[in-house]
């Protein structure tokens, strides 16, 4: 959730939470006060994924060369940001 509350299965949650539903149950969400949620769904992926720092993987492998990229420059920048994070040791 973005911003507000929201009201699920008699239980408040606020902003920053992530909620995992259960397939096939029906569930009903309130706003009473308006709320902005961002809701996503799809099929199960297709096994376990890894995740370090901000890279998400679903190969050891490409875990680590994406920390070489990182390290050498070779990833993209966000468009109007200048600051360089370095990988953590």
């Amino acid at each position: 959730m973005v911003k507000g509350v929201i009201d699920l299965a008699s239980r408040s949650f606020g902003a920053s939470q992530l909620l995992v539903l259960k397939r096939g149950v029906e569930a009903a969400v309130v706003a009473p006060q308006g709320a902005r949620l961002l809701l996503l769904g799809g099929a199960a992926l297709d096994g376990a994924r890894h995740i370090w720092w901000n890279f998400v993987s679903s190969s050891p492998q490409r875990i680590e060369q994406a920390k070489a990229d990182w390290k050498a420059g070779r990833v993209a920048g966000v468009p109007g940001e200048t600051e360089f994070i370095p990988l953590p040791e």
